[in-house]
């Protein structure tokens, strides 16, 4: 925590973060499992959040928006077949985790969504859940996935060089149910650690009992299944990113509300990198402020394989940065919502900038943004990175301000406050 008050000028904005995706995500799925009732409070409530309780409800969990977030009562790991179809709109992770959770059910499962959904991979994860006795099956790799399911026996799991962490927090967060138990281990590359750290935290925090036994491997006790409790999620660090990149690029100084610099959030160590680019940072136990100063110039490489949804916040700010830029080691991006590196690296050309792919990321040279119409692939995190840019540049339009529904609906509200 840096408090040399001297750098810091007055708080010119503060704005207030929904609750965290990832947090929710996971806290609902425990939930929606666990025996007895639970109330998820300050849970975000976005697309990506209601496609997954349309799933979990599908699947017998009873879930009754509240003011403040939701009343879940669980199913004790007995899941029902409705027979429909689960639509799950271009959320991947509850695509993943529901993969693996709809095999502790009885009957045939058909896991579906939107055109992008159905070219992001989850060939790995299908593999997996074929080795522990799962009959399931996936088009190319991809979805649709269809499960005719009768339980999952757990035992010993290796995924080896995973694209992505999902595939492990999905199969952790069943394991508790199955009468084997789980040991996982993970070989070669591991992407996204930090969201594996979390499901571990939520898994502990609803009753499970989760032992770390490596570098990279897991062993979840069965039987030790999810109690219901009251759980609070913190706010959405990768949602606050957007308003650390304004403080930046304004040389303001912006307090965001709701999160702590000490969150279990990958995504909070871009306040990190940004001390590094010149900021200042200090934080209390619910807010932090970021002061934007001359940015640093010069050469410099990041790797952001831990934090990758920050990679179009660092690379609309390394537009602005005299220097060169390598932001390294996340080609996973290219299977998220969009191919996120191309998108990137278009819309950067587009406004004036000089950036191109590597196989492992972006190189970006700073210069000066001119205005342009950004596409966004309908993906929320190129709209909202580009939108704060928008804050330097006048004439830099986002053509399709509707999709940051998908994980923070009051985004321009919060923005105006700039």
């Amino acid at each position: 925590m840096n408090n040399d008050d001297a750098h810091f000028k007055e708080v010119s904005a503060t704005v207030c973060v929904p609750g965290s995706k990832s947090l929710t995500q996971r806290a609902l799925v425990a939930a929606a499992l666990a025996q007895n009732n639970s109330f998820i409070n300050n849970a975000l409530i976005a697309q990506d959040s209601l496609h997954l309780i349309e799933g979990l409800r599908a699947l017998g969990a009873q879930i009754v928006s509240a003011k403040g977030g939701f009343f879940i009562s669980g199913t004790a790991g007995k899941i029902i077949n409705g027979g429909k179809e689960l639509f799950l709109g271009n959320n991947g992770t509850a695509l993943r985790f529901l993969t693996a959770l709809v095999c502790l059910g009885k009957g045939k499962y058909v896991l579906t969504g939107e055109k992008r959904l159905c070219e992001r991979p989850v060939g790995a994860l299908v593999e997996a859940l074929q080795n522990m006795g799962a009959d399931i099956s996936s088009r190319n790799n991809c979805p649709p996935v269809e499960i005719n399911a009768n339980g999952l026996t757990g035992g010993k799991i290796t995924l080896q060089d995973i694209e992505s962490s999902q595939y492990v927090s999905a199969l952790l967060l069943c394991a508790p149910y199955t009468p084997k138990g789980m040991d996982l281990i993970l070989l070669g590359s591991v992407v996204s650690i930090p969201y594996i750290d979390l499901t571990i935290a939520v898994m502990s925090d609803f009753g499970a009992k989760i032992t770390q036994t490596g570098k990279y491997k897991y062993h979840v006790a069965a039987g030790k299944i999810y109690q219901g409790r009251e759980y609070r999620i913190e706010g959405d660090a990768s949602s606050a990113s957007y308003f650390f990149l304004a403080a930046a690029l304004l040389k303001k100084t912006i307090k965001v509300t709701g999160i702590n610099r000490q969150s279990k959030q990958g995504d909070i160590r871009l306040l990190s990198v940004l001390e590094e680019l010149g900021c200042k940072v200090r934080s209390g136990e619910n807010w932090v402020e970021v002061s934007g100063n001359n940015l640093a110039e010069g050469d410099f490489t990041f790797d952001l394989n831990d934090m990758p949804d920050m990679v179009p916040s660092l690379a609309v700010l390394s537009a602005f940065r005299k220097g060169q830029t390598i932001i390294d080691n996340v080609a996973h991006l290219r299977i998220k919502e969009s191919n996120r590196l191309a998108a990137l690296v278009t819309e950067l050309n587009r406004t004036g900038i000089e950036a191109e792919e590597i196989p492992e990321g972006l190189v970006i040279q700073g210069g000066k943004m001119r205005p342009a119409k950004i596409e966004t692939y309908n993906d929320h995190r190129i709209a909202m990175s580009f939108a704060v840019a928008g804050l330097v540049v006048r004439g830099i339009e986002i053509s399709d301000k509707k999709c940051v529904d998908k994980s923070f609906p009051s985004f321009w509200k919060e923005l105006e406050k700039i």
